[in-house]
């Protein structure tokens, strides 16, 4: 039994599978901090520029969370236990990168696609924020506009649907006439 023990405890452990394979090393490219592996030695990463909103959405509950991970998202605001899809912006920043990075397997998050030319006067224009995170911008309606669609409304003379609909079902009925 002794034999058994010492056999057990006298192993010899290596741990150099944990490390980088030294023929790995050569071919590591480094950004920033991290260190990248292509596949190809010539492939070269598409430049792209990033968002700077993002767009999340909160697609699991919070029954079963950690207290942590329900303080997050009440800080950003998703913390309403009715409301699942719910959705928010928030900056494009290291520090909530790292707050969302700690609740990745909870949330969505979706780059936000801003236009290229955004007008300065914020207060004349209506935007709509899309679920795939592309802003579409409006223009603010003129005034000759607005007054033409709302005298085509008023207007006596046009027909509504339902009083086209009751011409046009009397006219089926008596299609002599």
């Amino acid at each position: 039994m002794l034999k058994a023990v010492r056999a057990f405890f006298n192993q010899r452990r290596y741990f150099k599978h944990r490390s980088t394979p030294k023929t790995w090393k050569k071919d590591g490219v480094k950004y920033g901090l991290v260190t990248y592996y292509p596949r190809h030695p010539d492939h070269v990463d598409p430049y792209f520029e990033p968002s700077k909103l993002l767009l999340i959405e909160r697609i699991k509950p919070l029954k079963g969370c950690p207290y942590w991970e329900k303080n997050i998202l009440l800080s950003i605001g998703l913390a309403s236990e009715k409301k699942v899809r719910h959705q928010t912006v928030v900056k494009n920043i290291p520090e909530m990168c790292a707050r969302l990075w700690k609740i990745k397997h909870l949330i969505k998050v979706t780059p936000v696609e801003l236009p290229k030319n955004l007008p300065a006067d914020v207060d004349s224009i209506s935007s709509y924020l899309h679920d795939s995170g592309k802003l579409l911008i409006f223009p603010k309606i003129d005034e000759k506009r607005y007054k033409a669609t709302e005298e085509f409304i008023n207007n006596p003379k046009r027909l509504d649907g339902d009083t086209l609909q009751e011409k046009l079902r009397l006219k089926w009925l008596n299609a002599m006439e």
